[in-house]
């Protein structure tokens, strides 16, 4: 069986007997994994593990797990830093802080990988303007050379770890006030000042081979009137073609509000694989998803199998295996020792 386009989410800390059916369905590819779905070591491996015997090629498995607001798991795992600290980390001292990106980046995807997961949703590569309080501290810094900079350090030390970099949300969500989550947000920048700005740590990082890239929900009508995760202007001519992305393209979450202006569930679906999107999300509503699988009538795509085959997790450590490892036990203090701010989680609707 092939991996199926969509991506959507469980309910609790167990697989359910109706998940278990949703999760067979030709069309589901993958599911995504929230706070809700963690209570222990020992569970979340017996989860993934579940998941894991489903099917054949087994189904991805993702997350979010940034660091700072954005970590689902936190008992058991190593408290990560916001990545604006890395980007402060760097304007103190270059090296230090390319090191720090490298580390959390291993550290976040090494903790991961060795309960089952195959990826996590990151780096962040927005710019850090002080305007979109949705994206903030979760990203590097202002500057798109220095994010791009950090984020190929940040995606280095995920590949170490045996786990594929998914940057996010093309082509910038960092110039809009609004939250994608609860409103439509629109740039009205030209194309050129976007490309100069806020595309330059994507281009840099496409360069340096990054495996996936999430679109924003947000309208450049400088460009096309749709959300650019639902643009082929956007994923095919100016990330297939233009930039030269041969990646996998995830949707952001399809439930949030910056999607329905393409539609019903269905529609959302349909329009974002249409444009250009290997896989859809669809997050906190399990119904919607089942309606998904039940209507869409869609024939596998095999460059996008291949894409999505290639974000499989590699180079798996057991937990205890993991904890007894010198590397893990000398990164995972040093990133314990940092002065981190306490944060306020933002729940599980932030992708």
């Amino acid at each position: 069986m092939s991996l199926g386009p969509i991506m959507l989410d469980l309910k609790g800390c167990t697989l359910t007997a109706g998940e278990r059916e949703l999760l067979q369905h030709p069309l589901t590819g993958g599911v995504i994994l929230f706070s809700r779905n963690y209570e222990s070591i020992v569970q979340i491996t017996d989860l993934l593990k579940s998941i894991h015997a489903v099917r054949e090629p087994r189904l991805l498995v993702a997350i979010d797990h940034e660091g700072g607001r954005i970590q689902r798991f936190r008992e058991g795992f190593t408290k990560l830093p916001a990545c604006e600290l890395v980007g402060k980390t760097f304007d103190d001292d270059n090296k230090q802080g390319l090191q720090l990106a490298e580390k959390a980046g291993w550290l976040m995807a090494i903790e991961l990988r060795a309960i089952g997961v195959d990826f996590s949703f990151a780096p962040v590569l927005d710019l850090h303007k002080g305007i979109s309080k949705v994206i903030g501290d979760r990203s590097f810094h202002r500057d798109p050379e220095t994010v791009a900079t950090l984020a190929k350090c940040y995606m280095q030390g995920m590949r170490r770890a045996g786990m594929a970099a998914v940057g996010k949300h093309f082509p910038g969500h960092g110039s809009v006030v609004e939250d994608s989550h609860h409103a439509v947000p629109s740039d009205s920048r030209r194309f050129e000042d976007i490309q100069l700005d806020d595309m330059v740590a994507f281009e840099r990082l496409i360069h340096a081979g990054i495996a996936g890239i999430m679109p924003a929900h947000v309208i450049y009508p400088s460009v096309d009137n749709k959300p650019a995760g639902f643009s082929s202007i956007w994923l095919k001519e100016i990330l297939r073609q233009q930039l030269q992305f041969q990646g996998a393209i995830f949707s952001d979450d399809i439930s949030m509000a910056g999607a329905e202006l393409a539609g019903d569930y269905t529609g959302r679906a349909k329009s974002a694989l249409y444009a250009g999107c290997d896989m859809v999300l669809v997050c906190n509503n399990q119904e919607a998803a089942a309606e998904i699988l039940e209507k869409f009538d869609y024939s596998p795509n095999p460059a996008s199998q291949a894409r999505l085959i290639r974000m499989h997790g590699k180079n798996q450590l057991t937990y205890n295996q993991m904890k007894k490892d010198n590397e893990w036990q000398a990164v995972a203090k040093e990133i314990t020792q940092l002065n981190i701010t306490p944060e306020l989680d933002l729940g599980d609707d932030a992708i």
